[in-house]
């Protein structure tokens, strides 16, 4: 995957370096980049019950940025060379089809190499969110400096095409992209936690077909002026955009039950402290815990309740797909290594209230 974001950072910094002179360059990554920071941190809150590994989330973000846009083309260029596609067929059909496939190859590479970092929903979610921003930044850099240079089509450029595009892309609907393929995460997650074997294959396409369909029409209604794309956006995009932040948050909080639930049936088999369970699965108490360690004994005690924290949360999602009947096949192993990690660390650290161990 690292050779795969070399090699198509390669190719689209390539590629935005020929399309516009430095000044039109710099304005345009700086105005795709403002929408990139609010996306991101509401992503990352989505995630803050099991914090993926910040390393996957940039890799993520980089796959969307280099490796999906470069795909994209590649594969968007040779299919208007063998199949001759029109301007519409090429934006509302081709485009959808070759992005969201690109998008979603790096879910599918992550439930084939690193299964074992998808629990579930929300997961897949968070990392789809992290390729949809990251293909949306470089594709915008694109689109402001045709509209700025006037290569796009629109004649003269300058500031106002720039502004309008601006306003479109990056205030209007900065979220198409990840919304787009957050269907495939949520197919993948679903794949994930389930227990039969069709829906395991089903679902990831499933997923897929509706990410097309949701970015054809989003791209299709360009084609019918700015009625059509205005009526498109507020009738079908909003509504389907709130209901999918809904769903989101609602899993957000599903993942709060399901933890306490699974480490509380891990506290009756003696893996876990019952009494520990409240600092780990609330929010604001995991942060008490840490500032209360932190006060008492200073950075050190700080990240002894982090890493405390983060092996029992893993240990309750692990343990929660063992409940289900989909535990990974490394399932003993890496509880093990869950529950030697809380072994270790558990004598030397109290939780606000508690007697503070002796160092």
């Amino acid at each position: 995957m690292t050779v795969l974001v070399l090699l198509g950072a390669a190719v689209m910094l390539l590629l935005i370096a020929l399309s516009g002179g430095p000044g039109s360059l710099a304005l345009a990554a700086v105005l795709a980049a403002l929408p990139v920071g609010p996306l991101v941190g509401c992503y990352l809150w989505l995630d803050r019950y099991e914090p993926e590994p910040r390393v996957l989330l940039v890799l993520g973000l980089l796959w969307g940025g280099f490796v999906a846009t470069a795909a994209a083309i590649l594969l968007q260029g040779v299919g208007g060379l063998v199949a001759g596609f029109s301007e519409a067929a090429d934006l509302a059909v081709v485009a959808p089809v070759t992005e969201e496939l690109c998008k979603g190859a790096f879910l599918l590479l992550l439930l084939w190499w690193r299964r074992a970092e998808l629990d579930g929903i929300l997961d897949g979610i968070v990392y789809a969110g992290m390729v949809g921003i990251g293909f949306a930044f470089t594709e915008n850099i694109l689109y402001l400096v045709a509209a700025y240079d006037g290569t796009d089509g629109l004649v003269p450029g300058g500031a106002g095409e720039l502004t309008a595009t601006f306003v479109v892309r990056c205030l209007f609907s900065p979220f198409a992209h990840p919304f787009f393929t957050t269907f495939i995460g949520i197919g993948i997650g679903v794949a994930v936690g389930s227990r039969s074997r069709a829906v395991r294959v089903v679902a990831p396409l499933a997923g897929y077909v509706v990410a097309v369909i949701a970015h054809g029409l989003w791209n299709g209604s360009t084609t019918f002026g700015f009625g059509g794309f205005l009526v498109v956006y507020v009738v079908l995009m909003v509504p389907a955009f709130v209901g999918l932040i809904a769903f989101a948050v609602w899993a957000r909080h599903s993942e709060r039950r399901m933890l306490a639930a699974a480490l509380g049936d891990a506290a009756r088999r003696g893996l876990v402290p019952a009494t520990d369970i409240g600092w780990v699965v609330d929010l604001r108490a995991r942060r008490q815990a840490r500032a209360y360690a932190r006060a008492t004994f200073g950075p050190a005690a700080e990240q002894a309740m982090r890493d405390y924290q983060q092996a029992a949360v893993e240990l309750g999602f692990l343990h929660h797909r063992y409940l289900r009947g989909t535990a990974p096949p490394d399932y003993a192993a890496r509880g093990q290594e869950y529950v030697a990690r809380i072994g270790a660390v558990r004598p030397f650290i109290a939780f606000p209230g508690q007697v503070v161990p002796a160092r």
